[in-house]
């Protein structure tokens, strides 16, 4: 019996998912669990594995977007055959019509990039983000990877150049519009046609912003006519924001993880009732401890030992371990602490795993383990999810203090500052110095209030000047 294969829904934030690379051949026989496909999503990629047994029958193409729970393939028994409706029925809801592809398909130069069904250039999105902020036009640009995507080492030498203005829309199109997944939400909230606005002329689709903007206009150009929006649009639309006061030398679109990190931020200050207190730490004892591990071999980081802490703080203070939920303020069982990790482009918060249990060497390893792996853009979608609270750090730019914005749906944030050396009056009138830094917690006051923030941020503090104890599991 034939098996539809849907596009994964791998996180709670995942929307849709691009096709990057078929691992098995179409027609090949899999066995469940196989890893047949990798994709990517707004946040990294990974690979999916099959979810039942038989010949693949391949739908979807290298560089094809789909919504989760989309169709892009079907899992086949010896001698069957796709069923009729396997025509690509999924792959069409980020396709135009074939008639509007086939001539710019016939004139594209040798040279090209790779161009998927729907019209988008297939690129990574780390080459994606490059190619926007050196105003590199991609599809001048040979791809080298997978199915000739575009990587980033294709654009190493290539110099920037306008890109040429995307074709416009048929003002007839009889077929569907490629739009993301996010814009055809916005779309149907918001009860307008799709087809009438503009693709993204970078995407080659009509995203999330297309839509929003598109609405303003109308609002904005039409007063006294009733062009509003429709009673059941829930969420209004931004305000139009001013044009830039002098002209740019660049402009980088809030797209991809850029635009990730915007709405998420955006979402967690207006979502939330967020405050900030400050409480320094001292440190000499992690000084002591860390300078006796590294004689000894690998050291861990100042910012381990305070993840350490926290982990074991938030077992003692269970309130902060939370989140809010329809419900009210629901209790988390486990600690699961994301850190922040700083990229060229953004920022990224991967999750060690039960924190609480791990002791300073094992902790060390995984966190030295997911900041490559950040980095490097391997991260998988595991190493992602599931954070329960974060901790985030600039000492080592010589920030004292800050106030960190909490990470949705955390109920609560650390920040951590620079290692310095305060003067300290002793009780014999003698003046010493003491390592310290400041710990900056940024809490969702739905959630608790001041006092057990300070009484949480206090325990951070007394744990960090007895390291022996982050080296015991939290009881």
């Amino acid at each position: 019996m034939a098996t539809e294969f849907l596009m994964p829904k791998l996180g709670l934030t995942m929307e849709e998912g691009t096709i990057a690379e078929w691992l098995v051949a179409d027609g090949d026989d899999v066995a469940s669990g196989t890893a047949v496909l990798r994709i990517e999503t707004d946040k990294t990629e990974t690979d999916v594995e099959a979810a039942a047994s038989g010949r693949l029958h391949v739908e979807g193409q290298v560089g094809d977007t789909f919504a989760c729970g989309e169709r892009i393939g079907w899992f086949l028994a010896d001698g069957e055959e796709a069923p009729a409706a396997a025509a690509p029925a999924a792959a069409a809801a980020t396709q135009p019509a074939a008639a509007t592809v086939a001539p710019a398909a016939a004139s594209a130069p040798q040279a090209a990039a790779a161009v998927a069904a729907g019209g988008r250039i297939i690129a990574s999105p780390m080459a994606k983000r490059l190619a926007n902020e050196r105003g590199i036009d991609l599809r001048a640009v040979r791809g080298t990877g997978p199915g000739g995507r575009i990587i980033n080492a294709d654009l190493e030498g290539v110099s920037s150049a306008p890109a040429a203005a995307p074709a416009p829309r048929p003002a007839a199109a009889g077929g569907p519009v490629a739009a993301t997944a996010a814009a055809r939400q916005l779309a149907d909230l918001l009860g307008v046609e799709l087809a009438a606005i503009p693709a993204d002329p970078t995407d080659g689709r009509v995203t999330r912003d297309g839509v929003a903007q598109y609405v303003r206009i109308l609002i904005g150009t039409s007063p006294g006519t009733g062009a509003t929006p429709t009673p059941a649009a829930t969420e209004p639309p931004a305000p139009a924001l001013a044009p830039a006061m002098q002209e740019p030398t660049s402009v980088t679109k809030l797209s991809g993880m850029r635009g990730t990190i915007a709405k998420r931020m955006h979402e967690s200050l207006s979502q939330m009732a967020q405050l900030t207190l400050f409480m320094d730490a001292d440190l000499d004892a992690v000084v002591t401890d860390r300078d006796r591990r590294k004689a000894e071999g690998r050291a861990p980081s100042y910012t381990d030992y305070v993840i350490a802490a926290a982990a074991r703080a938030l077992v003692r203070h269970p309130g902060v371990n939370s989140q809010i939920t329809e419900d009210g303020v629901a209790l988390l069982p486990e600690v699961h602490v994301g850190m922040a990790v700083a990229l060229d482009g953004g920022l990224i918060v991967p999750v060690i795993r039960d924190t609480a249990g791990r002791d300073l060497a094992s902790l060390g390893t995984e966190s030295s383990r997911l900041a490559e792996a950040a980095r490097s853009g391997s991260l998988a979608l595991p190493d992602l999810e599931g954070g329960t609270f974060s901790v985030s750090t600039l000492g080592m730019f010589g920030v004292d203090g800050f106030t960190p914005v909490i990470n949705p749906p955390n109920s609560a944030i650390l920040g951590v500052g620079r290692l310095r050396d305060d003067l300290v009056l002793g009780d014999d009138g003698n003046v010493t110095t003491t390592k310290r830094l400041t710990l900056s917690l940024t809490w969702d006051h739905r959630a608790f209030d001041g006092a057990p923030a300070a009484e949480f941020c206090k325990s951070i503090a007394d744990l960090l000047g007895d390291p022996a104890a982050l080296d015991s599991p939290a009881a």
